[in-house]
C-alpha cells in the first residue's frame, strides 16, 4: 500500500491529517472461483434443460392443480394454527421456568423433557390413536352422575391431532428459545421496574419480553420454516390433505415421481421464501438502535484539522482572484 502526505498547514499551528492513498489488494483467486462456480451453474443448467426424465411438461402440468393449490391451503393452515398453538404455550412455560414457584419451574422442565425427548413422528401416531384409548369423553359430577358426553373421534378429528401434535411438540423447543430471550434482558432492567412500582406481570409484558424479542424473533422464524417442512409427517395422524400427500397420491397416479417431488418442492421453497422476507423485516424492527449499521468512529482532532483546512483554502481563493 503506497501512502502520499500532505504537508498543508492549518491556521492556528494546526496540522493537516496525513491522507492516504490505499491501493486495493488484489484477489485473483475470487476471480477464479466465480468462474468456476459460473461454470458449474451453467452445466447444471444445461443438465436440467436437456434431461427429459425430469418431464418439465408435467411439472407445469400439476403445478397449478386445483388438488395441489388445495394442499398447498392445508398445509398453510396446519403451520399457522399448530405455530400459534406452540407460541402460547411456550411463552406460559418460559414464564413458568422462570417462576420462583418450585411446582411451576419443575411442571415446565418435564414438558419440556418430554416432548422434546420423543421424535414428532410417534407423537402424531399417538394422537390418530387418542379415539382408541378413549372412545368416549364423559364430563359430570366426580364419582356421580354423568352429565353429557361426546364421541372422541367426532372431536378429535384428523386434522385438529395432527394440530394438537404439532403444535404440543414445537412448544418444547420454543420454550427454550423464549427462556434464553428472557435471559438475555439484564436483571436491572426489571429491578429499575420493580422500583417504579410495577407489577411483575406488567413488568414481563412491557419492558422485558419486548427487549427479549430480538434474540427470539431468529430462532423462531427458523422453527416456523421447521414447521411448514414437518406437517409433510401428518400422515402418521392420518391427515391426507397437505401437500406432500397429494404429490405422493399424483405420482403414484401418473408413475412419474420426480415431477410431482419437484412440484412439491417448488411450492416449500416459495412459501419458504416469503417467510424469510417476513422474518427479515420483524427482525429489522426488533432490532432498532441495536442491530442497525452506526457510522464509524471518527478522531475528534484530525476532523477539527480538515476542516480548518478547507476553510483556509476557501478563504485564499477570493485573494488570488483578486489579485
Amino acid at each position: 500500500m503506497r501512502t502520499q502526505t500532505a504537508e498543508t498547514t492549518a491556521p492556528e499551528g494546526i496540522k493537516a491529517p496525513t491522507l492516504i492513498d490505499a491501493i486495493p489488494v488484489r484477489h485473483p483467486g475470487r476471480w477464479v472461483g466465480a468462474g468456476i462456480l459460473v461454470l458449474l451453474v451453467a452445466l447444471i443448467g444445461q443438465n436440467l434443460a436437456t434431461n427429459p426424465q425430469f418431464h418439465w411438461d408435467t411439472v407445469g402440468l400439476y403445478l397449478l392443480d386445483i388438488n395441489v393449490i388445495r394442499g398447498v391451503g392445508w398445509t398453510l393452515l396446519l403451520t399457522v394454527l399448530s405455530m400459534a398453538l406452540a407460541v402460547g404455550l411456550a411463552i406460559l412455560l418460559a414464564f413458568m421456568r422462570q417462576s420462583d414457584n418450585p411446582i411451576f419451574r419443575w411442571t415446565s422442565w418435564f414438558w419440556v423433557w418430554f416432548f422434546r425427548g420423543t421424535p414428532v413422528y410417534t407423537q402424531l401416531i399417538f394422537w390418530g390413536l387418542v379415539a382408541v384409548l378413549y372412545p368416549k369423553i364423559a364430563v359430570g359430577v366426580p364419582f356421580g352422575p354423568e352429565l353429557f358426553s361426546f364421541t372422541t373421534q367426532d372431536v378429535l378429528t384428523a386434522f385438529w391431532a395432527a394440530v394438537l401434535g404439532l403444535g404440543l411438540n414445537e412448544s418444547a423447543y420454543l420454550a427454550e428459545i423464549f427462556r434464553a430471550g428472557l435471559k438475555s434482558v439484564d436483571k436491572g432492567q426489571m429491578e429499575a421496574a420493580e422500583a417504579l412500582g410495577m407489577r411483575k406481570g406488567k413488568i414481563m409484558w412491557r419492558i422485558i419480553l419486548p427487549q427479549a424479542m430480538r434474540v427470539i424473533v431468529p430462532p423462531t422464524g427458523n422453527e416456523t420454516i421447521g414447521m411448514l417442512k414437518t406437517t409433510s409427517l401428518v400422515l402418521a395422524v392420518p391427515f391426507t390433505l397437505d401437500l406432500t400427500f397429494v404429490t405422493n397420491s399424483l405420482a403414484n397416479r401418473t408413475y412419474l415421481p420426480i415431477p410431482l417431488l419437484i412440484v412439491s418442492a417448488a411450492w416449500y421453497l416459495f412459501i419458504t421464501s416469503l417467510l424469510m422476507v417476513g422474518q427479515h423485516f420483524i427482525e429489522k424492527h426488533y432490532g432498532k438502535g441495536i442491530d442497525n449499521l452506526a457510522p464509524a468512529a471518527v478522531n475528534p482532532a484530525a476532523l477539527k484539522a480538515a476542516k480548518a483546512v478547507t476553510a483556509a483554502k476557501t478563504n485564499e481563493i477570493p485573494e488570488e482572484s483578486g489579485r
